[in-house]
């Protein structure tokens, strides 16, 4: 059996804020709570999984290393020949 935990959140909007998005709720046919939810996800998502600090410091160590690289038409030229069984 499973059994789903939830949380109450309070928030406190001044009459004008609340008004908005309760109008923009009503245009999207749901509930504020709903709403609020939705929106609390995208915003959740939209957030970087990796402090951006952290995504530099790979960059930068990947841009000081020496990796081999050719020319960009050459290597698009030989993928070319290899999808067309080429040798």
């Amino acid at each position: 059996m499973l059994i789903y935990m939830s949380q109450r959140l309070q928030v406190f909007l001044d009459e004008s804020e609340f008004d908005d998005i309760r109008r923009i709720a009503e245009r999207h046919h749901m509930t504020v709570a709903e709403w609020v939810r939705q929106a609390l996800r995208v915003a959740r998502r939209d957030e970087p999984s990796v402090e951006p600090q952290r995504k530099l410091a790979a960059v930068r160590e990947a841009a000081a290393a020496a990796y081999p690289t050719s020319d960009l038409d050459l290597m698009l030229a030989e993928a070319e020949r290899g999808y067309l069984g080429g040798a």
